[in-house]
């Protein structure tokens, strides 16, 4: 049997998050009643001319710089001509043989190593409008909020060989899109969009096969389902002597599974031509470097940093750099207490599920988090400091969350820090024993596992207030057989 191995590129739509569409000054905020965000440029009226929004291209160079592209100082628009109810001029502003950017890359992590993906443009060009059918059939409305909109189409080159590299290739670009602040990348917004290119050859080719576009995924999950889904396919078809298409396909969500849309366009197929509306775009050099300076810390670079100033694991520091604002929060923690990994730990753990609790994991930046950082490293300092015990900081963590105050205010309310007074504890140890004769007795004729017993009925008699770690120590000492 031939053994086959998948060839996939990637065409991502990010929408830019100007407040002003990229050819005139509608606004693009979604959710907008239909039709609202719309005048006579969008609409594609005759007789209006575009103008270019100047925001849009530094956004574009920031995403250029951030990927290693090679930023062009000359490069033209394109109409992209194909007829849609959605697309009133009748033709979209793109660009074409002289896109602003080409020759970048991201890397990804493959099985433990990094494994580089090849970008061969990124573009700006404007998005279209929206077909809405009818669940009946009878009719469709078109919203053209969204015409104008600004977009940046960034193309990867063939070099992914799995769906699992091409969800590690998009959450590594979206997290960059997101940490320069020009993109949410919610993708069921529709603001960060992926089309697959995928085929399959005999492993060990360097040939190319026939290759399908895959559209309609919305979430990294759809996107990895329908790759796996058409690459079985295809190897499917050619080892049963069947031939493959050149088409686009869509992924069926209710199903998983691809369906035939139409035959795959090719580029002559939309006769582009450069826009005679539009000037050249001409870029210099002074305006690259101010927009290098002034870009942040991006993601793979705080990674990395996180694992050697605070000494993370690669795990925790990969999953805490995913979003810029998360990354904000642990370091402000990770400031005031140096207690690095435990930090770490209750904000991967109990912060996490309180984000996603409150579906505050959906908005671009938490600025309004359910805990103060603040308040999270003053928590894990009185654990550290033995005012607390670590089960007492669960329902510590829980109050911080109802009040908001600070967790010595809270402990002080409640009465809740720590006993460590040996006598006190002692006392209470001498107490539970003489209660429970009987486990003692089954602990010292071998059966350890009435140990834990012990200690809760000591924890309950300090109601819950004593030192775990110093009620174990005093217990088995408590316990050990007298000498005859």
């Amino acid at each position: 049997m031939v053994e086959y191995e998948s060839v996939i590129g990637l065409e991502v739509h990010a929408q830019l998050l100007t407040e002003s569409k990229i050819f005139c000054g509608c606004s693009t905020r979604f959710g907008d009643e239909p039709n609202q965000n719309t005048c006579p440029v969008c609409m594609g009226l005759p007789g209006v001319l575009p103008v270019l929004n100047k925001k849009v291209v530094e956004f574009a160079i920031r995403a250029a710089l951030a990927t290693h592209c090679e930023i062009a100082r000359y490069s033209r628009w394109a109409r992209k001509n194909y007829f849609y109810p959605d697309l009133p001029k009748g033709y979209q502003i793109s660009q074409y043989e002289l896109p602003l950017c080409r020759n970048g890359k991201i890397d990804i992590d493959a099985n433990g190593t990094k494994k580089r993906v090849r970008l061969n443009r990124i573009h700006i060009e404007e998005d279209a409008g929206k077909n809405i059918h009818d669940v009946r059939g009878d009719y469709s409305l078109v919203d053209l909020n969204r015409a104008g909109v600004p977009l940046l189409e960034i193309v990867s080159e063939p070099d992914i060989r799995s769906p699992g590299e091409a969800g590690r290739y998009l959450k590594n670009l979206r997290a960059i899109l997101q940490y320069l602040e020009i993109c949410n990348g919610n993708m069921e917004e529709g603001s960060f969009r992926c089309d697959a290119n995928v085929s399959i050859r005999p492993e060990g080719s360097n040939t190319l096969g026939i290759k399908t576009e895959l559209k309609n995924m919305n979430s990294f999950k759809a996107i990895e389902k329908a790759l796996e889904y058409e690459i079985q396919r295809q190897i499917h078809t050619l080892s049963k002597g069947g031939k493959l298409n050149q088409e686009t396909r869509l992924w069926d969500t209710d199903h998983e599974v691809t369906r035939s849309m139409r035959s795959k366009e090719y580029a002559h197929d939309y006769r582009y031509f450069p826009d005679p509306d539009l000037l050249p775009l001409v870029i210099d050099d002074k305006w690259i470097e101010e927009i290098k300076a002034s870009l942040p810390e991006l993601p793979g670079q705080r990674k990395e940093r996180f694992t050697s100033e605070y000494g993370l694991p690669l795990y925790d520091a990969e999953l805490l750099t995913s979003r810029r604002d998360v990354a904000d929060y642990f370091e402000t923690a990770a400031k005031i207490h140096s207690n690095s990994k435990a930090i770490s730990n209750w904000v991967m753990g109990d912060l996490f599920r309180v984000i996603k609790e409150r579906k505050l994991d959906e908005q671009l930046c938490i600025t309004r988090w359910p805990i103060a950082p603040e308040h999270l490293a003053q928590m894990v300092r009185m654990i550290d400091e033995e005012k607390i015990s670590g089960k007492m900081a669960k329902t510590l963590f829980e109050e911080m969350l109802e009040r908001g105050e600070p967790p010595a205010e809270i402990v002080r309310k409640k009465a809740w820090e720590q006993v460590t007074d040996l006598g006190s504890i002692e006392k209470a140890v001498d107490q539970a024993l003489a209660k429970h004769a009987q486990q003692v007795s089954e602990y010292r004729s071998g059966n350890e596992r009435v140990l834990g017993f012990l200690v809760g009925q000591v924890m309950k008699l300090t109601e819950g207030k004593a030192n775990p770690k110093k009620v174990n120590e005093i217990l088995q000492k408590r316990l050990e057989p007298k000498a005859e």
